[in-house]
Protein backbone atom coordinates (compact mmCIF):
# COMPACT_ATOMS: atom_id res chain seq x y z
CA UNK A 1 0.00 0.00 0.00
CA UNK A 2 1.52 3.35 -0.94
CA UNK A 3 -0.47 6.34 0.22
CA UNK A 4 0.22 9.30 -2.06
CA UNK A 5 1.49 12.66 -0.26
CA UNK A 6 0.81 16.07 -0.79
CA UNK A 7 2.51 19.33 -1.46
CA UNK A 8 -0.89 21.74 -1.76
CA UNK A 9 -0.44 24.75 0.49
CA UNK A 10 -4.22 26.30 0.96
CA UNK A 11 -2.64 29.20 2.61
CA UNK A 12 -0.37 29.78 -0.87
CA UNK A 13 -1.81 33.20 -2.91
CA UNK A 14 -1.32 31.32 -5.87
CA UNK A 15 -3.91 28.56 -4.73
CA UNK A 16 -6.52 31.13 -3.68
CA UNK A 17 -6.19 32.53 -6.97
CA UNK A 18 -6.61 29.51 -8.68
CA UNK A 19 -9.43 28.49 -6.66
CA UNK A 20 -11.34 31.96 -7.22
CA UNK A 21 -10.59 31.47 -11.40
CA UNK A 22 -12.36 27.87 -11.74
CA UNK A 23 -15.18 29.13 -9.32
CA UNK A 24 -16.15 31.80 -12.03
CA UNK A 25 -15.88 29.07 -14.57
CA UNK A 26 -18.21 26.98 -12.42
CA UNK A 27 -20.79 30.12 -12.26
CA UNK A 28 -20.83 30.06 -16.08
CA UNK A 29 -21.75 26.19 -15.70
CA UNK A 30 -24.33 27.14 -13.16
CA UNK A 31 -25.52 29.58 -15.29
CA UNK A 32 -25.90 27.58 -18.31
CA UNK A 33 -27.35 24.50 -16.11
CA UNK A 34 -30.14 26.69 -15.02
CA UNK A 35 -30.92 27.65 -18.63
CA UNK A 36 -31.02 24.17 -19.72
CA UNK A 37 -33.28 23.34 -16.78
CA UNK A 38 -35.85 25.85 -17.34
CA UNK A 39 -36.80 24.13 -20.46
CA UNK A 40 -38.59 26.52 -23.21
CA UNK A 41 -39.10 28.86 -20.25
CA UNK A 42 -41.85 29.46 -17.47
CA UNK A 43 -44.52 30.23 -20.28
CA UNK A 44 -44.58 27.22 -21.49
CA UNK A 45 -43.45 25.19 -18.60
CA UNK A 46 -46.98 26.56 -16.78
CA UNK A 47 -48.77 25.68 -19.80
CA UNK A 48 -47.37 22.11 -19.93
CA UNK A 49 -48.18 21.80 -15.94
CA UNK A 50 -51.66 23.15 -16.50
CA UNK A 51 -52.60 20.43 -18.98
CA UNK A 52 -51.14 17.61 -16.21
CA UNK A 53 -48.17 16.93 -17.30
CA UNK A 54 -44.67 16.51 -15.83
CA UNK A 55 -41.88 18.07 -16.70
CA UNK A 56 -38.88 15.89 -18.53
CA UNK A 57 -36.85 15.85 -15.29
CA UNK A 58 -40.06 15.21 -12.78
CA UNK A 59 -40.60 12.05 -15.19
CA UNK A 60 -37.07 11.17 -14.70
CA UNK A 61 -36.98 11.76 -10.80
CA UNK A 62 -40.42 9.94 -10.70
CA UNK A 63 -38.93 6.80 -12.70
CA UNK A 64 -36.03 6.38 -10.42
CA UNK A 65 -35.32 4.48 -7.08
CA UNK A 66 -36.28 7.45 -4.38
CA UNK A 67 -32.80 9.14 -3.27
CA UNK A 68 -30.66 7.33 -6.61
CA UNK A 69 -28.36 9.54 -8.29
CA UNK A 70 -28.68 10.14 -11.58
CA UNK A 71 -25.54 10.79 -13.70
CA UNK A 72 -26.88 13.37 -16.42
CA UNK A 73 -25.13 13.25 -19.63
CA UNK A 74 -24.06 16.25 -21.41
CA UNK A 75 -26.20 18.42 -19.84
CA UNK A 76 -25.28 21.94 -21.87
CA UNK A 77 -24.78 20.51 -25.34
CA UNK A 78 -25.71 23.13 -27.85
CA UNK A 79 -23.84 25.84 -25.32
CA UNK A 80 -22.58 28.69 -27.78
CA UNK A 81 -24.95 27.55 -30.63
CA UNK A 82 -28.18 28.84 -32.25
CA UNK A 83 -30.11 26.26 -30.71
CA UNK A 84 -31.57 25.53 -26.92
CA UNK A 85 -29.02 24.71 -24.28
CA UNK A 86 -29.67 21.09 -23.39
CA UNK A 87 -31.07 20.45 -27.41
CA UNK A 88 -34.53 19.63 -25.90
CA UNK A 89 -33.52 16.43 -24.53
CA UNK A 90 -32.27 14.96 -21.08
CA UNK A 91 -29.98 11.82 -21.04
CA UNK A 92 -28.34 10.01 -18.24
CA UNK A 93 -27.97 6.79 -16.19
CA UNK A 94 -30.30 6.62 -13.46
CA UNK A 95 -31.19 3.39 -10.99
CA UNK A 96 -34.94 1.46 -11.90
CA UNK A 97 -35.69 -0.91 -9.86
CA UNK A 98 -32.05 -1.34 -8.61
CA UNK A 99 -31.29 -2.17 -12.41
CA UNK A 100 -29.02 0.77 -14.07
CA UNK A 101 -30.62 2.20 -16.92
CA UNK A 102 -29.66 4.64 -19.93
CA UNK A 103 -33.06 7.05 -19.57
CA UNK A 104 -33.49 9.62 -22.50
CA UNK A 105 -36.63 11.95 -22.09
CA UNK A 106 -37.20 14.52 -24.23
CA UNK A 107 -38.57 18.08 -23.55
CA UNK A 108 -42.02 19.41 -25.42
CA UNK A 109 -41.74 22.07 -23.66
CA UNK A 110 -39.03 23.44 -26.35
CA UNK A 111 -40.28 23.82 -29.42
CA UNK A 112 -42.38 20.56 -28.44
CA UNK A 113 -39.79 18.53 -28.32
CA UNK A 114 -37.97 19.72 -31.82
CA UNK A 115 -35.13 18.09 -32.94
CA UNK A 116 -31.62 19.43 -33.72
CA UNK A 117 -28.54 17.99 -34.67
CA UNK A 118 -27.42 18.24 -31.24
CA UNK A 119 -30.39 16.18 -29.98
CA UNK A 120 -29.92 13.55 -32.15
CA UNK A 121 -26.19 13.43 -31.89
CA UNK A 122 -27.28 13.93 -27.83
CA UNK A 123 -29.37 10.23 -28.47
CA UNK A 124 -27.55 8.51 -30.26
CA UNK A 125 -24.51 9.15 -27.96
CA UNK A 126 -27.11 8.02 -24.82
CA UNK A 127 -27.97 4.78 -27.21
CA UNK A 128 -24.27 3.68 -27.28
CA UNK A 129 -23.55 4.29 -24.15
CA UNK A 130 -26.49 1.40 -23.81
CA UNK A 131 -25.00 -0.43 -26.16
CA UNK A 132 -21.62 -0.80 -25.27
CA UNK A 133 -21.96 -1.12 -21.25
CA UNK A 134 -25.09 -3.16 -21.71
CA UNK A 135 -27.24 -1.07 -20.30
CA UNK A 136 -31.27 -1.20 -20.77
CA UNK A 137 -32.42 1.95 -21.81
CA UNK A 138 -35.96 3.41 -21.75
CA UNK A 139 -37.51 6.58 -23.42
CA UNK A 140 -39.70 8.90 -22.09
CA UNK A 141 -41.38 10.27 -25.56
CA UNK A 142 -43.08 13.55 -25.93
CA UNK A 143 -41.63 14.89 -29.39
CA UNK A 144 -42.83 16.16 -32.44
CA UNK A 145 -39.77 15.01 -33.99
CA UNK A 146 -39.44 18.10 -36.29
CA UNK A 147 -36.39 19.75 -37.63
CA UNK A 148 -35.80 22.69 -35.50
CA UNK A 149 -35.76 26.34 -37.13
CA UNK A 150 -32.12 26.50 -39.29
CA UNK A 151 -31.61 22.95 -38.39
CA UNK A 152 -31.51 19.59 -40.82
CA UNK A 153 -33.74 17.03 -40.44
CA UNK A 154 -32.82 14.38 -37.94
CA UNK A 155 -32.67 11.15 -40.59
CA UNK A 156 -33.39 7.73 -39.08
CA UNK A 157 -30.47 7.41 -37.23
CA UNK A 158 -32.07 7.36 -34.13
CA UNK A 159 -34.72 4.45 -34.79
CA UNK A 160 -31.75 2.52 -36.06
CA UNK A 161 -30.02 2.77 -32.94
CA UNK A 162 -32.61 1.59 -30.94
CA UNK A 163 -32.95 -1.55 -33.35
CA UNK A 164 -29.25 -2.13 -33.05
CA UNK A 165 -29.90 -2.40 -28.94
CA UNK A 166 -32.87 -4.87 -29.50
CA UNK A 167 -30.48 -6.88 -31.68
CA UNK A 168 -27.64 -6.65 -28.83
CA UNK A 169 -30.31 -7.98 -26.15
CA UNK A 170 -30.35 -4.82 -24.65
CA UNK A 171 -33.61 -4.41 -22.99
CA UNK A 172 -35.60 -1.02 -24.15
CA UNK A 173 -38.70 0.22 -22.58
CA UNK A 174 -40.89 2.83 -24.58
CA UNK A 175 -43.72 5.27 -22.36
CA UNK A 176 -44.78 7.90 -24.84
CA UNK A 177 -46.78 10.76 -23.06
CA UNK A 178 -47.98 13.10 -26.20
CA UNK A 179 -47.83 13.53 -29.65
CA UNK A 180 -44.85 12.12 -31.36
CA UNK A 181 -43.58 12.62 -34.95
CA UNK A 182 -40.58 11.84 -37.04
CA UNK A 183 -37.88 9.72 -35.81
CA UNK A 184 -39.50 9.57 -32.24
CA UNK A 185 -43.01 7.50 -33.77
CA UNK A 186 -40.90 4.43 -34.47
CA UNK A 187 -40.03 4.20 -30.80
CA UNK A 188 -43.02 2.34 -29.64
CA UNK A 189 -43.25 -0.04 -32.33
CA UNK A 190 -38.82 -1.08 -32.08
CA UNK A 191 -38.95 -0.91 -28.41
CA UNK A 192 -39.01 -4.25 -26.47
CA UNK A 193 -41.99 -2.74 -23.93
CA UNK A 194 -44.32 0.00 -25.03
CA UNK A 195 -46.49 1.57 -22.53
CA UNK A 196 -48.72 4.71 -23.45
CA UNK A 197 -50.87 6.87 -21.53
CA UNK A 198 -54.93 7.20 -22.44
CA UNK A 199 -55.96 9.66 -24.51
CA UNK A 200 -52.95 11.89 -24.78
CA UNK A 201 -50.41 9.71 -26.85
CA UNK A 202 -50.41 9.63 -30.53
CA UNK A 203 -48.08 8.57 -32.90
CA UNK A 204 -47.74 10.42 -36.40
CA UNK A 205 -46.26 8.50 -39.20
CA UNK A 206 -43.09 9.93 -40.92
CA UNK A 207 -44.05 10.42 -44.47
CA UNK A 208 -47.46 12.64 -44.31
CA UNK A 209 -50.02 11.46 -47.04
CA UNK A 210 -51.54 13.69 -49.59
CA UNK A 211 -55.83 14.53 -48.78
CA UNK A 212 -57.99 17.08 -51.15
CA UNK A 213 -61.00 18.81 -49.43
CA UNK A 214 -63.77 20.22 -51.17
CA UNK A 215 -63.10 23.62 -52.15
CA UNK A 216 -65.87 26.69 -52.84
CA UNK A 217 -68.58 26.05 -55.87
CA UNK A 218 -67.50 22.15 -55.81
CA UNK A 219 -63.96 22.51 -57.14
CA UNK A 220 -61.18 20.46 -55.40
CA UNK A 221 -58.82 22.50 -53.13
CA UNK A 222 -55.27 22.55 -53.16
CA UNK A 223 -53.64 19.17 -51.71
CA UNK A 224 -52.21 19.02 -48.48
CA UNK A 225 -49.90 16.92 -46.57
CA UNK A 226 -51.17 15.67 -43.66
CA UNK A 227 -49.52 12.52 -41.47
CA UNK A 228 -51.84 9.34 -40.30
CA UNK A 229 -52.00 9.44 -36.78
CA UNK A 230 -52.00 5.66 -35.09
CA UNK A 231 -53.84 6.32 -31.51
CA UNK A 232 -52.64 4.03 -28.08
CA UNK A 233 -55.24 1.88 -28.32
CA UNK A 234 -56.16 -1.98 -29.59
CA UNK A 235 -54.53 -0.69 -33.04
CA UNK A 236 -52.17 0.85 -31.58
CA UNK A 237 -48.40 -0.55 -30.75
CA UNK A 238 -48.96 -0.67 -26.83
CA UNK A 239 -48.56 -3.26 -24.58
CA UNK A 240 -49.83 -1.01 -22.12
CA UNK A 241 -52.13 1.83 -21.34
CA UNK A 242 -51.73 3.99 -18.51
CA UNK A 243 -54.52 6.16 -17.10
CA UNK A 244 -51.71 9.40 -16.59
CA UNK A 245 -48.62 10.06 -16.33
CA UNK A 246 -47.59 8.74 -12.82
CA UNK A 247 -49.23 5.44 -13.83
CA UNK A 248 -47.24 4.92 -17.01
CA UNK A 249 -44.18 5.58 -14.99
CA UNK A 250 -44.98 2.93 -12.58
CA UNK A 251 -45.61 0.47 -15.43
CA UNK A 252 -42.49 1.19 -16.55
CA UNK A 253 -40.83 0.48 -13.45
CA UNK A 254 -43.16 -2.78 -13.25
CA UNK A 255 -41.25 -3.79 -16.47
CA UNK A 256 -37.73 -2.84 -15.46
CA UNK A 257 -38.28 -5.24 -12.25
CA UNK A 258 -38.76 -8.15 -14.75
CA UNK A 259 -35.96 -8.13 -16.55
CA UNK A 260 -33.87 -10.81 -14.18
CA UNK A 261 -31.17 -8.36 -14.72
CA UNK A 262 -27.48 -9.02 -13.82
CA UNK A 263 -24.49 -7.27 -13.84
CA UNK A 264 -21.70 -9.75 -15.74
CA UNK A 265 -18.24 -7.49 -14.30
CA UNK A 266 -16.89 -8.17 -11.13
CA UNK A 267 -18.65 -6.46 -7.87
CA UNK A 268 -16.28 -3.57 -5.94
CA UNK A 269 -13.75 -5.11 -4.02
CA UNK A 270 -14.85 -3.44 -0.41
CA UNK A 271 -17.79 -1.57 0.60
CA UNK A 272 -18.11 0.92 1.30
CA UNK A 273 -14.86 2.27 0.25
CA UNK A 274 -12.12 3.88 1.87
CA UNK A 275 -12.27 7.97 1.18
CA UNK A 276 -9.43 9.84 -0.01
CA UNK A 277 -6.59 11.10 2.71
CA UNK A 278 -7.23 14.44 0.99
CA UNK A 279 -9.71 17.12 -0.02
CA UNK A 280 -11.43 17.61 -3.12
CA UNK A 281 -11.52 21.57 -2.28
CA UNK A 282 -8.16 21.26 -3.59
CA UNK A 283 -9.05 19.98 -7.21
CA UNK A 284 -10.47 23.87 -7.67
CA UNK A 285 -7.04 25.35 -7.64
CA UNK A 286 -5.49 22.66 -10.01
CA UNK A 287 -8.53 23.37 -12.35
CA UNK A 288 -7.87 27.14 -12.58
CA UNK A 289 -4.60 27.11 -12.27
CA UNK A 290 -2.20 29.42 -15.20
CA UNK A 291 -1.10 26.80 -18.14
CA UNK A 292 2.12 27.92 -17.86
CA UNK A 293 2.41 26.02 -14.41
CA UNK A 294 3.66 22.69 -13.97
CA UNK A 295 1.14 19.71 -13.54
CA UNK A 296 1.30 16.85 -10.97
CA UNK A 297 -1.06 14.77 -12.05
CA UNK A 298 -0.76 12.62 -8.50
CA UNK A 299 -2.12 15.28 -6.88
CA UNK A 300 -5.66 14.95 -8.91
CA UNK A 301 -5.27 10.99 -8.15
CA UNK A 302 -4.55 11.23 -4.36
CA UNK A 303 -7.98 13.39 -4.02
CA UNK A 304 -10.01 10.57 -6.40
CA UNK A 305 -8.52 7.22 -5.38
CA UNK A 306 -9.97 4.94 -2.52
CA UNK A 307 -7.56 6.29 0.66
CA UNK A 308 -5.39 7.91 -1.60
CA UNK A 309 -3.62 4.61 -2.42
CA UNK A 310 -1.95 4.56 -6.00
CA UNK A 311 1.26 2.00 -7.00
CA UNK A 312 2.84 3.42 -9.50
CA UNK A 313 4.27 1.35 -12.73
CA UNK A 314 7.72 2.43 -13.76
CA UNK A 315 8.10 5.69 -11.59
CA UNK A 316 11.72 6.17 -13.06
CA UNK A 317 11.36 5.81 -16.55
CA UNK A 318 9.40 8.17 -19.08
CA UNK A 319 8.49 10.69 -16.14
CA UNK A 320 6.39 12.66 -18.36
CA UNK A 321 3.80 9.51 -17.95
CA UNK A 322 2.61 8.56 -14.93
CA UNK A 323 1.14 5.20 -14.79
CA UNK A 324 0.16 2.72 -11.99
CA UNK A 325 -2.68 0.66 -10.14
CA UNK A 326 -5.28 2.03 -7.50
CA UNK A 327 -8.89 2.10 -6.89
CA UNK A 328 -11.80 3.58 -7.49
CA UNK A 329 -15.05 3.25 -5.53
CA UNK A 330 -13.94 -0.66 -4.89
CA UNK A 331 -13.41 -1.15 -8.46
CA UNK A 332 -9.93 -1.84 -9.69
CA UNK A 333 -8.26 0.33 -12.17
CA UNK A 334 -5.41 1.42 -13.88
CA UNK A 335 -4.29 5.16 -14.38
CA UNK A 336 -2.43 6.66 -17.36
CA UNK A 337 -1.92 10.48 -16.72
CA UNK A 338 0.23 12.65 -18.67
CA UNK A 339 2.58 15.49 -17.80
CA UNK A 340 1.41 17.66 -21.29
CA UNK A 341 3.79 17.88 -24.30
CA UNK A 342 4.90 15.30 -27.15
CA UNK A 343 5.98 11.51 -25.53
CA UNK A 344 9.21 10.31 -25.83
CA UNK A 345 10.25 6.95 -26.77
CA UNK A 346 10.34 6.00 -22.97
CA UNK A 347 6.77 7.36 -22.52
CA UNK A 348 4.99 5.53 -25.30
CA UNK A 349 7.05 2.03 -24.37
CA UNK A 350 5.75 2.53 -20.55
CA UNK A 351 2.08 3.39 -21.81
CA UNK A 352 1.92 -0.04 -24.12
CA UNK A 353 3.67 -1.80 -21.69
CA UNK A 354 1.04 -0.86 -19.16
CA UNK A 355 -1.75 -1.03 -21.29
CA UNK A 356 -1.11 -4.78 -21.81
CA UNK A 357 -0.76 -5.93 -18.01
CA UNK A 358 -4.62 -3.95 -17.66
CA UNK A 359 -5.83 -6.36 -20.65
CA UNK A 360 -3.98 -8.84 -19.14
CA UNK A 361 -5.67 -8.45 -16.20
CA UNK A 362 -8.83 -7.59 -17.45
CA UNK A 363 -8.38 -4.04 -15.67
CA UNK A 364 -10.14 -0.51 -16.47
CA UNK A 365 -8.08 2.60 -17.55
CA UNK A 366 -8.72 6.27 -16.72
CA UNK A 367 -6.97 8.66 -19.32
CA UNK A 368 -6.09 11.63 -17.28
CA UNK A 369 -5.36 13.96 -20.24
CA UNK A 370 -3.89 17.53 -19.29
CA UNK A 371 -4.71 20.03 -22.03
CA UNK A 372 -2.91 23.08 -20.77
CA UNK A 373 0.39 22.41 -22.06
CA UNK A 374 1.94 24.07 -24.81
CA UNK A 375 2.21 22.48 -28.15
CA UNK A 376 4.61 20.13 -28.67
CA UNK A 377 7.62 21.60 -31.12
CA UNK A 378 7.88 20.96 -34.48
CA UNK A 379 10.43 18.08 -34.49
CA UNK A 380 8.81 16.27 -31.99
CA UNK A 381 5.53 16.17 -33.69
CA UNK A 382 7.26 15.46 -36.92
CA UNK A 383 8.05 12.36 -35.82
CA UNK A 384 5.08 9.69 -35.28
CA UNK A 385 7.05 6.55 -35.13
CA UNK A 386 6.95 6.64 -31.75
CA UNK A 387 3.50 7.46 -30.97
CA UNK A 388 2.46 4.48 -33.28
CA UNK A 389 2.67 1.32 -31.07
CA UNK A 390 0.55 3.45 -28.64
CA UNK A 391 -1.99 4.34 -31.10
CA UNK A 392 -1.83 0.39 -31.83
CA UNK A 393 -2.31 -0.25 -28.16
CA UNK A 394 -4.74 1.74 -27.18
CA UNK A 395 -6.83 1.13 -30.18
CA UNK A 396 -6.59 -2.51 -29.57
CA UNK A 397 -7.55 -2.28 -25.49
CA UNK A 398 -10.79 -4.24 -25.04
CA UNK A 399 -11.02 -2.96 -21.69
CA UNK A 400 -13.18 -0.25 -20.52
CA UNK A 401 -11.67 3.27 -20.53
CA UNK A 402 -12.61 6.64 -18.87
CA UNK A 403 -11.30 9.39 -19.97
CA UNK A 404 -11.01 12.79 -18.14
CA UNK A 405 -9.78 16.04 -19.71
CA UNK A 406 -8.14 18.64 -17.39
CA UNK A 407 -6.71 21.94 -18.73
CA UNK A 408 -6.63 25.33 -20.20
CA UNK A 409 -8.04 24.12 -23.66
CA UNK A 410 -11.83 22.73 -25.03
CA UNK A 411 -11.61 19.05 -25.33
CA UNK A 412 -12.51 19.02 -28.61
CA UNK A 413 -8.77 20.04 -29.40
CA UNK A 414 -7.20 18.18 -27.41
CA UNK A 415 -8.38 14.30 -28.06
CA UNK A 416 -5.08 12.53 -29.23
CA UNK A 417 -5.89 8.95 -28.48
CA UNK A 418 -7.74 9.59 -25.15
CA UNK A 419 -10.06 11.68 -26.90
CA UNK A 420 -13.60 10.88 -28.47
CA UNK A 421 -12.11 9.23 -31.81
CA UNK A 422 -10.83 6.29 -29.36
CA UNK A 423 -14.28 5.59 -28.51
CA UNK A 424 -13.71 6.09 -24.23
CA UNK A 425 -17.01 4.66 -22.36
CA UNK A 426 -17.33 8.33 -20.70
CA UNK A 427 -15.35 11.17 -21.05
CA UNK A 428 -15.59 14.17 -19.31
CA UNK A 429 -13.83 17.59 -18.80
CA UNK A 430 -13.00 19.77 -16.17
CA UNK A 431 -14.30 23.46 -16.80
CA UNK A 432 -12.39 25.36 -19.09
CA UNK A 433 -12.05 29.50 -20.14
CA UNK A 434 -14.86 29.88 -22.67
CA UNK A 435 -13.34 31.61 -26.33
CA UNK A 436 -14.73 34.33 -27.75
CA UNK A 437 -17.31 32.85 -29.87
CA UNK A 438 -17.95 30.22 -27.39
CA UNK A 439 -19.31 27.90 -30.50
CA UNK A 440 -18.89 24.20 -30.67
CA UNK A 441 -18.56 22.23 -33.72
CA UNK A 442 -22.20 21.94 -35.31
CA UNK A 443 -23.81 18.75 -33.48
CA UNK A 444 -20.80 17.28 -32.13
CA UNK A 445 -20.50 16.54 -28.80
CA UNK A 446 -17.13 17.53 -27.35
CA UNK A 447 -17.64 14.91 -23.99
CA UNK A 448 -19.94 13.45 -21.75
CA UNK A 449 -20.34 16.65 -19.35
CA UNK A 450 -18.43 19.62 -18.30
CA UNK A 451 -18.10 18.85 -14.10
CA UNK A 452 -17.19 20.48 -10.94
CA UNK A 453 -13.86 19.11 -10.48
CA UNK A 454 -15.10 18.47 -6.47
CA UNK A 455 -17.63 15.61 -7.94
CA UNK A 456 -14.53 13.62 -10.18
CA UNK A 457 -14.57 10.87 -7.89
CA UNK A 458 -18.52 10.48 -7.58
CA UNK A 459 -18.72 10.88 -11.36
CA UNK A 460 -15.54 8.46 -12.39
CA UNK A 461 -17.32 5.88 -9.51
CA UNK A 462 -21.06 6.05 -11.28
CA UNK A 463 -19.26 5.54 -14.54
CA UNK A 464 -17.27 2.66 -13.19
CA UNK A 465 -20.13 0.98 -11.89
CA UNK A 466 -22.29 1.22 -15.08
CA UNK A 467 -19.19 0.20 -17.28
CA UNK A 468 -19.39 -3.37 -15.29
CA UNK A 469 -23.19 -4.20 -15.72
CA UNK A 470 -21.44 -5.61 -19.16
CA UNK A 471 -18.70 -8.17 -18.88
CA UNK A 472 -14.72 -6.70 -18.31
CA UNK A 473 -12.34 -8.08 -20.70
CA UNK A 474 -8.82 -8.05 -22.15
CA UNK A 475 -7.69 -8.23 -25.70
CA UNK A 476 -6.73 -11.74 -26.15
CA UNK A 477 -2.89 -12.90 -26.80
CA UNK A 478 -1.56 -9.71 -25.12
CA UNK A 479 1.69 -10.85 -23.84
CA UNK A 480 4.13 -8.58 -22.65
CA UNK A 481 5.65 -5.52 -23.67
CA UNK A 482 9.77 -4.58 -23.24
CA UNK A 483 11.94 -1.92 -25.34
Amino acid sequence: MTVLETAIDPRNPAYLQSRSAMLERLAELEAALEAARAGGGEKWVTRHHARGKLLPRERVEMLLDQDSPFLELSPVAAWGSEFPIGASVVTGIGVVEGVECVVIANDPTVDGGAVNPYTVEKIRRAARIASVNRLPLVNLVESTGAAAPAGPPPGGAIARDLSQLTADRVPTVCVVFGATTGDAAYLPALSDYTIMVRGHAKMLTIHPQPVRAAGANGRPAPEVRSAPTVPAGVTGPADQLAEDERDGLRLARQCVRRFNWRKRGPAPRCFPPNPPKYDAEDLLSMAGADPATVFEPREVLARILDGSDFDEFKPTQGTALVTGWGELHGYPIGVLANLGGAFSPAETQKAVHFIQLANATATSLLFVQYTGAPAAEAHEAADVRHGAPLVHAVAKSTVPHLTLMIGARPAEESGGIYGRAYEPRFLFSWPVERPADGSPPLGKLPDDGVIDPRDTRTVLGLCLSAVHSAAVEGAEHVGVFRP
